[in-house]
């Protein structure tokens, strides 16, 4: 395994399994963390991860302090647009995390308050009202950590 790409309470399938495929071509291990905006077994999931779902490494938690608990020694990164970091000023290191928040409303304050010097960001104009679809950024920012490990077991 590579990195850890945490999704906390996604909303939409489409994105998940693109980010599910993702995981699968580059050896990451993909954590849901609920409530998810749909189910595991919902088509659209399923079709966004075509036929790689049965080699996806996935862990799905009832709650983020579940996740905390259970990699108490865990490097965690937080993607939002109000880091102040860009993604690549960080070193990352094999089996880091990468947490990613919701599609509507991105990750709640607590979570940032407590991580401030662990928020990251991918650069966008300021004058967008927006941001980058999910599963963009996850590989966009997944991509530069493989980069940085030298893309382990990757052609």
């Amino acid at each position: 395994m590579n990195l850890n790409i945490v999704l906390f309470q996604p909303e939409i399938p489409q994105n998940t399994g693109n980010i599910a495929r993702t995981c699968v071509l580059t050896d990451c291990e993909l954590h849901l963390i609920k409530p998810l905006g749909f189910s595991l077994d919902e088509k659209q999931v399923r079709r966004a991860g075509l036929d790689y779902w049965p080699y996806l490494k996935l862990q799905v938690y009832e709650s983020y302090e579940e996740l905390r608990e259970k990699y108490k020694d865990g490097t965690f990164y937080f993607s939002t647009t109000k880091g102040k970091k860009n993604y690549t000023d960080v070193k990352f290191k094999e089996n880091d995390f990468i947490v990613f928040g919701r599609e509507s409303c991105g990750l709640p304050d607590y979570i940032r308050e407590e991580n401030k010097e662990n928020l990251i960001r991918v650069p966008m104009l300021s004058t967008s009202t927006r941001s980058l679809n999910l599963s963009n950024t996850v590989a966009v920012v997944a991509y530069e950590a493989l980069r940085q490990l030298d893309f382990p077991n990757m052609k």
